[in-house]
């Protein structure tokens, strides 16, 4: 039989997807789950059983949250990327690299072809067709929803009559957890006015006294948090079990999406959201201006392309080493307190910090330079725009 493989997450549009492909075109279906942090061993094993109870002739379940990390988490701390100065590239991040995965497995398994279950008014439609046409132009590139334009009550019509009797209450929410943050998207971010209730996020609250958190960095990476070190990918989900106990880290992102359309998605990503806005105050307390400049123009551009599916530009490659060089000097502790629904920054330590000088205190003294040293700078900095003025008569009135 011919094979192809199915990125397969055990939700309902997959789950659709591989009756399908083995039903109604013939497929001997491997399913492959690319794990980047959403789930627990329990969850794996009972994903892994459904996926033989639908039909799958073989099913792996990959674990790549190092990789993960290594390839995108670190460059996206090092960048401070939040798209629109909101969402953490929670989904859009992780979608690249099952993409790369599913086609490494593909190859190994001799598949003809490669499936996914995203619809086609969405971003990941992009980022996985993206992936497979780059590295893989010779095999088929299958998806079921967005070519039959289903709607998820029309999916779960399909599953009952095939005798798929899932439970699918939970299918009013599109929720997708990953190490970097879990999205969730439902009828209330269909509309422009609409919350997402209390309910719909993954994790409640259940912590209401403040608490205060230690965070260490080493060379922009977080290497421990309350003085316990451990690799970044360990910490990053010891954060999140921590401060998702406040229900930190809500929010809904509206964006454009790569089709054109406006685009609005609700997200929790406590631990992410904490990290980057600690990681940003380190480097305004140890970096240049100039620094800091640029950092913010390619973090951003690095973000937008990396959202758009665009991570095998080579640009990305080069706009990374910039990333990286400039994490010399970023080492140090950030602290922060976690109360419900929010959190604050207290302040940072770092033998690098460049308020920790002989020079001056900023509206306070001056010890490196005289009065007349500073009468004499504004004069030359405000040259220009005095000779502007002088030459064209401005009187700003």
């Amino acid at each position: 039989m011919k094979k192809v493989v199915l990125a397969y997450s055990g939700g309902l549009d997959t789950s659709y997807c591989l009756k399908y492909l083995k039903n109604e075109l013939g497929y001997e279906v491997h399913t492959i789950l690319i794990n980047t942090g959403g789930f627990t061993p329990e969850e794996l094993n009972g994903i892994e059983t459904r996926a033989y109870e639908l039909g799958s002739s073989h099913h792996v379940n990959l674990d790549i949250i190092d990789k993960y990390y290594e390839k995108a988490i670190k460059y996206l701390v090092f960048g401070n990327v939040l798209k629109n100065n909101t969402y953490p590239l929670s989904v859009s991040a992780e979608r690249v690299f099952q993409a790369l995965e599913t086609v490494k497995y593909a190859k190994s398994v001799g598949a003809e072809a490669i499936a996914h279950g995203s619809t086609g008014a969405g971003n990941d439609q992009i980022r996985f067709d993206m992936v497979f046409q780059t590295i893989a132009p010779e095999m088929t590139i299958i998806t079921p929803i967005r070519d039959l334009k289903l709607t998820r009550q029309e999916e779960v019509a399909y599953l009952q009559e095939n005798g798929v009797e899932y439970s699918w209450e939970k299918a009013q929410y599109s929720i997708n957890k990953g190490i970097w943050g879990t999205s969730v998207g439902g009828k209330e971010t269909l509309t422009s006015s609409q919350p997402l209730p209390e309910e719909a996020y993954p994790s409640p609250l259940t912590k209401t006294q403040p608490e205060k958190v230690v965070l260490h960095f080493e060379k922009g990476e977080l290497t421990g948090i309350n003085n316990e070190f451990d690799k970044p990918s360990v910490n990053i989900q010891k954060l999140e079990a921590l401060a998702s106990a406040f229900a930190i880290g809500r929010d809904i992102h509206v964006g454009d999406t790569i089709i054109g359309i406006k685009g609005r998605v609700g997200f929790e990503a406590a631990a992410p959201l904490i990290i980057i806005k600690a990681h940003h105050l380190l480097e305004k307390h140890v970096l240049g201006k100039w620094q800091l400049y640029w950092k913010e123009q390619l973090g951003n551009w690095y973000g937008m392309l990396f959202h758009e599916g665009q991570y095998l530009d080579p640009v990305m490659r080069n706009v990374e080493v910039f990333l990286e060089d400039t994490q010399k000097t970023v080492t140090g502790t950030v602290r922060v307190s976690l109360k419900p629904y929010h959190f604050t920054l207290d302040g940072i330590e770092s033998a690098h910090d460049l308020m920790n000088t002989k020079f001056g205190q900023y509206g306070e003294v001056n010890n490196a330079w005289t009065s007349n040293d500073a009468k004499g700078f504004i004069k030359i900095l405000g040259n220009a725009q005095n000779i502007y003025a002088q030459v064209n008569g401005e009187s700003y009135d």
